[in-house]
């Protein structure tokens, strides 16, 4: 089976291209199933209710969160009862959402979709180390396929992640930085990993927002409005080919689509 997973769709350009262009990626790989992290995707911060329908709508089957995840109000109604959803697990006890969730297709075995969130230069949540360790043994009394969005900042401590959990996953790729990495590989045990799949947005910007306001921040410390820039508008992510026997990832490769401006 294959997999594709669209790092963070940033504003109304991010979910036009995933409107645009998911429906030809899937023909032209075949997938089975389509994640997409959306924390991004209202406004360019956070989520709501209508901007999660709208990306359901396009093709999307599981939407997966970070550190925006609080930034509109509206994310209860995700987290009240959409099961397509899922926030980052390592949130306390008690937290709204889940961290994890199955999905299965017709005449395909489950996938388990599990989203953590990293510590390092990142709020403080619980251990996702421990957090992942728990939560997978539980998922592989029902499925061998696991896929993980790991938001984090830094680059050790995805890998980190992804070599602990090597030969119980099939697939994590971490988001949050935007940057797509040219790391691609599947560890031993059968894992495949990539860094950071970038994000899926408007690449004629700073990580998805207007250049100018950016670079003035940078420039004088004073606060900027950062509005979500228009263009150079790309989808990005991965494709992970999964044997559905055993679970272990047997590709992965690096998705980078461009969107044709519209006039």
């Amino acid at each position: 089976m294959k997999l594709l997973f669209i790092a963070d769709i940033v504003g109304q350009p991010g979910r036009r291209a995933v409107k645009q262009l998911v429906p030809h990626l899937r023909q032209r790989h075949g997938l089975s199933l389509v994640v997409a992290n959306g924390e991004n995707a209202a406004g360019g911060s956070g989520i709501t209710v209508n901007t999660a329908q709208e990306i359901f709508a396009a093709g999307v089957d599981i939407i997966t969160s970070g550190d925006h995840l609080w930034d509109q109000k509206e994310v209860m109604g995700l987290l009240d009862g959409e099961r397509r959803f899922v926030r980052p697990l390592n949130y306390p006890t008690g937290t709204p959402g889940q961290g994890s969730t199955l999905f299965q297709a017709p005449g395909q075995p489950p996938v388990a979709i599990m989203n953590l969130q990293g510590r390092t230069f990142m709020a403080a949540l619980e251990n996702p180390f421990h957090a992942a360790l728990a939560e997978v043994e539980r998922l592989r009394q029902t499925t061998r396929i696991i896929f993980i969005d790991f938001h984090a900042e830094a680059t050790s401590e995805k890998v980190a992640m992804a070599r602990m959990l090597d030969g119980r996953v099939s697939a994590i790729v971490g988001t949050h930085t935007h940057v797509q990495t040219a790391d691609e590989q599947i560890f031993p045990g059968g894992t495949a990993f990539l860094c950071d799949g970038g994000f899926t947005g408007p690449h004629e910007s700073v990580i998805g927002r207007e250049i100018e306001p950016v670079v003035r921040r940078f420039m004088t410390n004073m606060p900027q409005k950062f509005e979500v820039a228009k263009g150079g508008v790309r989808l990005q992510g991965a494709v992970v080919e999964i044997d559905e026997q055993t679970g272990r990832a047997t590709g992965i490769e690096r998705v980078s689509e461009s969107l044709e401006p519209s006039f």
